[in-house]
């Protein structure tokens, strides 16, 4: 379960504040959600908020879960430590023994297919590069919920696939919150679809009828 209790989230601009939320207040029950809305509604946002790496400007979110980094967005990484290190600081984090630490490293390595790139500074990454290493780290820990913003979309083909049968593998045990333009993916992977608009969220319990209302908002 995820609780948002009058929840507003905004950012300064020149034009003045840009609303994500405006005092939003709804339970989500546990299960694998779709986020949709138009570009620059927020999406990203809110799905870090629902994560608790980003925060409300009022209000609060709460959840027992456990969340991942937002995979898909390649951020959060330190730009001049390799992705190795950048692999060995996160599970130092997380508190990973010596051998799980060795584990982790093998397993991200061989999943994100970096090359020579594995041992040279993240800040010499592409966002694809820092994408599958992001993908590839998320797999290695348990979460309840892992964070996805259009990750299937990083590598050529032959990796997307790789990519979707692990992460179909992954969320056998845990849920998923994602962000995607891909109907048919949504409709894959999610039961339920969570609609950003306007300051304001729209639960539905189908993930088909969360679709509808993006297409009839689109319409307008």
């Amino acid at each position: 379960m995820i609780e948002l209790k009058n929840v507003t989230k905004y950012f300064r601009t020149n034009q003045g504040k840009r609303y994500i939320l405006q005092n939003v207040s709804l339970t989500l029950p546990d299960g694998n959600i779709g986020i949709l809305g138009r570009n620059g509604t927020g999406k990203s946002t809110l799905m870090r908020m629902l994560g608790r790496i980003d925060f409300p400007n009022e209000g609060k979110i709460t959840s027992p879960n456990s969340f991942s980094w937002p995979l898909g967005l390649g951020g959060g990484f330190v730009g001049n430590m390799t992705g190795k290190a950048n692999v060995k600081f996160v599970c130092g984090l997380y508190g990973k023994s010596y051998e799980e630490t060795k584990e982790i490293i093998t397993l991200v390595q061989d999943f994100a297919e970096l090359g020579n790139y594995f041992e040279m500074p993240i800040k010499t990454y592409s966002s694809g590069m820092k994408g599958r290493l992001s993908f590839g780290l998320s797999l290695s820990f348990d979460f309840d919920y892992m964070l996805i913003d259009e990750t299937l979309s990083v590598g050529d083909a032959r990796f997307k696939v790789k990519a979707k049968e692990a992460l179909l593998k992954k969320i056998e045990n845990c849920h998923i919150l994602l962000v995607s333009h891909d109907m048919n993916t949504l409709r894959e992977l999610c039961q339920s679809g969570l609609l950003v608009h306007e300051g304001e969220l729209e639960y539905y319990e189908n993930i088909d009828d969360a679709i509808e209302r993006y297409k009839e908002i689109n319409k307008s």
